[in-house]
This record gives C-alpha cells, structure tokens and sequence, in this order.
C-alpha cells in the first residue's frame, strides 16, 4: 500500500511507518501533522487517481526532527577574466514518519 502525497509542492511516494526528509514544515518536533493533498492511492485492491486530490484520504505523519541538507557548493568562474566565486547552501529540512494512510 502506497499513496503519493503532495507535500509543500513536492511529490512523495509514501508508505507506512516510513521516515521521510521534506521541506521545513511549520510544525514542532513530537507533533502530528495531516497532509490533505494525496494525488493517488494504491492497495491490493486497486488504484485511485485524484483529479487533481482524493477528496476522502489523509496521511497523517509525525515530525521527528528538523535538520539541515548536506553542503551543496556552487562554483563560478570566467575564463581568462580572473573571476571567481564559491558560494555554498544548505537546505533546511523536516524528518517525518508516515504513521497512517487513510
């Protein structure tokens, strides 16, 4: 059984008792959060495909901790111009545990 879950404009293929890395979420770590957006959802007995949400299903998750991504470095230079510059990012992220599809 799995659903795809539209989570602060990013799709994600969910499963139960899963844990996920998303974009920050404004909610506490320890709490539960219930996401409404479900795109599509497939058990043994068949699929549905939401046009564009399933209007009757939620998955509910609970916030496990907020981190920060790995560094990403970004790197530009010009040739022959003595231009160069690095910058780095780290993206902030929210760690989820999908408790329930439903």
């Amino acid at each position: 059984m799995f659903a795809v879950v539209d989570i602060a404009g990013q799709q994600f293929k969910v499963t139960e008792k899963n844990k996920y890395y998303v974009p920050r979420l404004k909610a506490e770590p320890d709490s539960e959060i219930t996401f409404d957006n479900v795109l599509l959802f497939s058990n043994d007995e068949g699929t549905k495909v939401g046009a564009p949400f399933l209007s009757n299903f939620k998955i509910q998750a609970k916030v496990i901790e907020h981190v920060k991504d790995d560094k990403v470095l970004v790197f530009k230079k010009k040739r022959r111009k003595g231009y160069q510059v690095l910058n780095g990012h780290r993206q902030y992220l929210s760690k989820i545990e999908i408790t329930k599809i439903g």
